[in-house]
């Protein structure tokens, strides 16, 4: 995610933190003057900063927004704190930080949004297939909360593979939804079943390529829906790690699915993606 050309930093305050493991937590941002979060697209970005020990400068790291844009008061945000391959600053020191401290950002951008219009300019109905690994379901829960506010009737399916079960952010929201309404379905898969965070996890196992992969007949996300997935009846978007990215583009691209990246001559895609983590 880019976020050079942006307006001078906004100063907020950290108001919840709720860690699902230690490596693991969903935070709140409320902006410190009290005025209401801005207008943003569900899917968007900002950016936060500190000044970092030793330096003068405010050092940025981008985070999706897990909040919908109907919600004033806070940004939320689903954040993972890695050592590997580098051991990230800005995640680190928010993962120090207490409630009520400051931190800087900047007004939400990006262009992972919601697909709503075809490229001949028509509406796009197509199925919304959601593919998220590890933190990169937080752009979907803003998409999928965004719809619930709005009443969409849009069928859309969202599927998150995590390593272990702990690990599924907003899982029970999802379910909820999922309960309640019937043009949402949520497939969670666990990679790491067998491990202490995923204790008593008996759902789908393997990461959340393997839910595409047709072995003998349907693949999972197909006996999910009820039909055979194509690029006429279904409009991808992909956010995780660039190894999960090019597995679901492997297994799309033979069924006629095109990305975003790689647009036909007509600027038609049916695969939408985003890099992260």
């Amino acid at each position: 995610m880019s976020t050079g050309g942006q307006a001078q930093p906004k100063v907020g305050r950290i108001t919840y933190r709720r860690h699902l493991t230690p490596e693991l937590a969903i935070l709140r941002l409320q902006p410190e003057d009290g005025a209401p979060i801005p207008d943003f697209k569900a899917g968007q970005f900002i950016a936060l900063g500190l000044k970092l020990p030793g330096e003068d400068r405010i050092t940025y790291r981008a985070y999706s927004i897990s909040s919908p844009p109907e919600e004033k008061r806070y940004f939320e945000f689903y954040i993972k704190w890695t050592t590997e391959p580098v051991l990230g600053k800005i995640t680190t020191a928010l993962f120090k930080m207490n409630e009520g401290e400051s931190i800087y950002w900047r007004k939400p951008a990006g262009a992972f949004t919601i697909e709503e219009m075809k490229s001949d300019g028509r509406p796009e109905t197509r199925r919304l297939v959601l593919v998220a690994s590890g933190t990169g379901v937080a752009p979907f829960i803003s998409y999928v909360l965004h719809y619930q506010n709005i009443g969409s009737k849009r069928d859309a399916v969202l599927l998150h593979g995590a390593k272990y079960a702990q690990e599924l952010g907003y899982r029970d929201t999802l379910e909820k939804i999922a309960s309640e309404h019937r043009n949402f379905k949520y497939v969670p898969t666990v990679s790491r079943p067998k491990h202490e965070l995923s204790r008593d996890w008996h759902g789908n196992t393997g990461r959340v390529e393997s839910l595409l992969v047709r072995n003998g007949g349907r693949s999972v996300l197909e006996l999910t829906v009820g039909e055979t997935i194509t690029p006429d009846n279904s409009l991808f978007h992909i956010c995780g790690y660039q190894g999960t990215i090019d597995s679901v583009s492997a297994i799309l691209s033979p069924l006629g699915f095109v990305t975003n990246r790689n647009k036909r001559k007509d600027g038609s895609f049916d695969i939408k993606i985003e890099t992260y983590g």
